[in-house]
């Protein structure tokens, strides 16, 4: 099974934010996630992203692959 750590896009029209999620690759994108590990709210200045860095950190190991934007926000983070 890939897992992919990826947004889940949530809130009202052209107000979005995000939960950053660990997911089965094949399931669509606000369908069912396998574990929650944080958000992301673009809407706000500055943006807010909150990540448990040590579950990221374990679904990494155990071989999930994060997104080009989920890669993004974990380096502005420091957890890559």
């Amino acid at each position: 099974m890939a897992v992919k750590i990826r947004l889940r896009r949530m809130g009202a029209k052209k107000a979005p934010f995000y939960r950053i999620v660990v997911a089965d690759a094949r399931s669509p994108r606000d369908g069912r996630c396998i574990e929650e590990i944080g958000f992301y709210d673009p809407m706000t200045e500055p943006a807010t992203v909150k990540i448990s860095e040590e579950q990221a950190k374990k679904w990494i190991a155990d071989g999930a692959q994060p997104t080009d934007t989920v890669k993004s926000l974990f380096k502005k983070n420091g957890i890559l």
